[in-house]
């Protein structure tokens, strides 16, 4: 990829706050690592998240419930094995971020880190929010990487965006107790309007910032949708002490 498309799609992912990188791995990479995490989704290879775990809506009542057995996420990408660990830290990603945020990016493994599924059955929908509501850092300039490992559509539980969300000022008031962007407020409602879909073909990537907003519907198709998903930070802004986002220390990447 030359400086000049990288310049353009970071300019891109300012002013809208994300932005989709075509082919930026290529078909024997995303090859190996979709077998890879098929395998330990088959296996059932720990840490691992449960859609009953969450409690979105869609989900299983519980693990014991018809269902309950679905996996949202395999946890921890980074330490999953040497592919992982590979795309994580690639020259292409690193390059990329490097631009961005003109500074030495750093992997955290704390945040996303995972391989994130969307099942036919029992894969929950997600409702808008902003990744940054749970995060704790001295800046809120966080970049997040969306590998996708399949085709990704609406259909099958593709991400949906609001561009520009990422630099507008929202009040508490238009989120819920659990910090999701609430549907039912007429001022909300004028945001959701806008509301885009990209759809994914296999290497493509998503680099959206933390603060915009996205959601994902259910998967109505006869397949798993999986995707590789990590978070990044410059090297001068810092995890606050105390806090989860302070709990592992990241992997700086070579530029």
């Amino acid at each position: 990829m030359s400086a000049s498309s990288v310049a353009e799609q970071v300019a891109t992912l300012r002013n809208q706050g994300f932005v989709v990188a075509r082919q930026l791995a290529s078909p024997d990479t995303v090859k190996a690592i979709r077998a890879e995490a098929q395998r330990q989704l088959a296996e059932a290879i720990e840490p691992l998240e449960y859609e009953a775990d969450v409690q979105y809506p869609g989900a299983p009542a519980s693990r014991q419930a018809q269902g309950g057995a679905t996996a949202r996420r395999l946890l921890n990408a980074y330490g999953r094995g040497p592919l992982f660990q590979a795309w994580a830290t690639s020259p292409v990603v690193a390059k990329w971020l490097h631009t961005y945020f003109a500074d030495t990016p750093v992997l955290s493994k704390v945040h996303h880190n995972c391989v994130m599924t969307k099942h036919p059955a029992y894969g929950s929908l997600t409702g808008w929010h902003q990744d940054i509501r749970y995060w704790s850092f001295s800046d809120d300039d966080l970049v997040s990487t969306w590998l996708a490992l399949g085709q990704e559509t609406a259909d099958n539980g593709g991400l949906f965006f609001l561009p520009g969300s990422h630099a507008a000022s929202f009040s508490a008031s238009q989120f819920d107790e659990q910090k999701f962007f609430r549907a039912d407020l007429p001022e909300n409602q004028n945001w959701i309007e806008r509301a885009v879909c990209p759809e994914l073909q296999p290497g493509d990537v998503v680099f959206f910032h933390c603060r915009t907003l996205h959601a994902a519907r259910q998967n109505s198709s006869d397949q798993v949708k999986l995707s590789l998903v990590h978070t990044y930070y410059p090297q001068t802004t810092t995890p606050l002490p105390g806090t989860r986002s302070a709990s592992v220390p990241g992997v700086p990447l070579a530029t």
